[in-house]
């Protein structure tokens, strides 16, 4: 069986799809262009960069936004 054999994927299916493949290009373009800048300039030192700590609380902060709760 090939996946041409399966059914189209609804139209809310299609719409989740593409929105999923647009936010992983758009990840995927980030990632491109801070090692093209790594590439061009060298490792940035860390007084240039953000302390994980910093990251993870903005990420949690996110998620609690979005979920209105954290695991």
């Amino acid at each position: 069986m090939s996946v041409h054999d399966q059914p189209p994927a609804t139209p809310e299916g299609a719409d989740s799809l593409l929105a999923y493949a647009a936010r992983t290009r758009a990840k995927a373009n980030d990632l491109a262009a801070f090692l093209e800048d790594v590439a061009a300039n060298g490792v940035p030192g860390p007084e240039q960069t953000t302390p994980w700590e910093a990251v993870r609380d903005r990420r949690l902060a996110e998620l609690d936004a979005e979920r209105g709760h954290v695991a």
